[in-house]
């Protein structure tokens, strides 16, 4: 098994926004892969989600945005698991406003979270994959609405951190790719997750998605958690500054 290419035996994975979504289905197949996974979330209790991951999985405490929580956050998981081999970073914010009605304090609070989240996290991340001295995979979770500028409302500030996302991908993977360091991202569609609840719960809301996607449906969270896992596997070992829709056909059309 554990040369198997998508086996990840042996090896810690941190999963920021573990607790529930697409972070929460990641971590479990990371830890059905064989990873000891460290669910980092600011919410205190993830009972139901570590039970999800088994045995080999453990929470952390920590708000993205708020860079000392978060090293202290990346220290603890050193502490138990003693190294730390893949991120993902799933910890994700939409405030869906129009940009004449969007104030500048959620602006930054989006700001704050999907991308100087991210960035602190791969930072962070990649610091302690360069003293373990064996590289690492960073997978960012981005969005088909990092690629368009369209969808069912105006979502600007949802729409920029996440296209953000994509260039720091690059930008990340091309600095870091001489010190073992692989970085990518998935760009997800509408996924059935708690993120969003208000949208599925409307049956017309949910019809116009599945028109608007090719394969006419929306995503399950494992469908995505399949592709970050490849991401984050050896069988993606010359795949860098990548990102991966996970989309139905939405981003070809």
């Amino acid at each position: 098994m554990t040369n198997h290419p998508f086996s990840l035996a042996g090896r810690v994975a941190v999963v920021t926004g573990g607790g529930s979504g697409i972070g929460l289905a990641s971590a479990v197949a990371m830890a059905q892969a064989g990873a000891r996974v460290a669910l980092l979330d600011r919410a205190p209790n993830k009972a139901d989600a570590l039970v999800l991951c088994g045995n080999s999985a453990f929470g952390v405490t920590a708000d993205v945005a708020d860079e000392a929580e978060l090293e202290a956050a990346f220290d603890a998981v050193i502490a138990e698991a003693g190294r730390i081999d893949i991120l993902v970073n799933s910890a994700g914010l939409a405030i869906r406003r129009p940009a004449l009605e969007l104030s500048i304090a959620d602006w930054d609070k989006v700001v704050a979270v999907n991308m100087t989240g991210t960035f602190l996290a791969c930072r962070i991340a990649a610091r302690h994959m360069i003293a373990g001295g064996r590289g690492g995979a960073i997978v960012n979770v981005s969005s088909i609405m990092g690629f368009s500028g369209g969808g069912l409302y105006p979502n600007i500030s949802y729409q920029t951190t996440k296209g953000a996302i994509v260039n720091m991908t690059r930008a990340l993977a091309i600095e870091w790719a001489g010190l073992g360091i692989r970085v990518n991202a998935v760009a997800p569609t509408y996924v059935r997750t708690p993120f969003i609840a208000p949208l599925t719960s409307d049956p017309v809301l949910v019809g116009r998605i599945e028109a608007m996607t090719p394969m006419g449906r929306l995503a399950e969270p494992e469908e995505v958690a399949a592709a970050i896992l490849f991401m984050a596997s050896p069988g993606a070992s010359m795949i860098t500054g990548h990102t991966l829709p996970v989309d139905g056909g939405f981003l070809a059309q």
